[in-house]
């Protein structure tokens, strides 16, 4: 069973900067925050929020790509298409 994702977006720093875990754990976190940011939107979400909502995950890539370059260029390129 999955436990639910304890970091927010506000957290993206802080993880980015832990030396005790694994690139892999780093980007799987991150990108879970994303994924939770993403499912939160709803049908009744203004513009402004799902604007929002897209600047984090292309901040959130941009920390992956100082991770895992050729990862987190794939996830901006995929984004601007």
């Amino acid at each position: 069973m999955h436990e639910d994702c304890k970091y927010t977006y506000e957290d993206v720093d802080k993880i980015a900067g832990y030396v005790t875990w694994s690139n892999r754990k780093k980007v799987s976190t991150l990108k879970h925050i994303d994924c939770v940011m993403y499912c939160n939107l709803g049908i009744d979400s203004t513009i402004a929020e799902k604007k929002l909502v897209k600047q984090r995950s292309r901040n959130i890539y941009r920390v992956i790509k100082n991770i895992d370059e050729s990862l987190g260029k794939l996830l901006l390129d995929c984004m601007d298409r």
